[in-house]
């Protein structure tokens, strides 16, 4: 495979690699150098994708997977956490729902990796098919996941709104 071949399948689906990125990474060298992390993982892997799968799937498997070894690796340089960086810009520019949706991404990012995966891929709209191929879990089991995110997710909202 070349590198014609590679930018080819992979560049229409590059906007999943930001994605992760951002659920992953909080600070602007972060995200860089994850960023950089995924690409080179995604190269590296190319030639053994067989195309048995979605090109999307496979690139979400593969930068999910980075995410969380890099994500490993950092906190074991960082044992402390840094504070949640911005979230993914708002369309809409009406500052009272843009709190809405930072307030939603700091909670996403606060919830264990596993988790951040399984609400990402489904925010994205992904299938539960496809979630379960990206993440090794029975569409069952991403079933009864997304559920208890969801109602965690809740949760925090409701503590969120009480404590204002």
């Amino acid at each position: 495979m070349t590198k014609a071949d590679f930018l080819d399948h992979t560049l229409p689906h590059q906007g999943i690699i930001f994605k992760v990125v951002n659920i992953y990474a909080d600070h602007k060298e972060d995200k860089e150098d994850l960023l950089q992390e995924i690409w080179l993982q995604l190269w590296l892997s190319f030639p053994r994708f067989r195309f048995q799968s979605k090109v999307s799937t496979w690139m979400y498997q593969v930068a999910l997977n980075t995410a969380l070894t890099y994500s490993r690796k950092s906190a074991t340089r960082n044992k402390h956490l840094r504070n949640v960086a911005t979230a993914p810009p708002a369309e809409d520019n009406e500052s009272g729902q843009r709190e809405q949706e930072q307030l939603l991404w700091a909670m996403i990012r606060s919830l264990p990796k596993s988790e951040k995966a399984v609400i990402l891929l489904y925010i994205e709209g992904i299938s539960y098919r496809e979630i379960s191929e990206i993440t090794g879990d029975s569409e069952n089991n991403v079933g009864v996941k997304l559920n208890r995110i969801r109602q965690k997710l809740k949760d925090q909202i409701t503590r969120t709104k009480i404590q204002q």
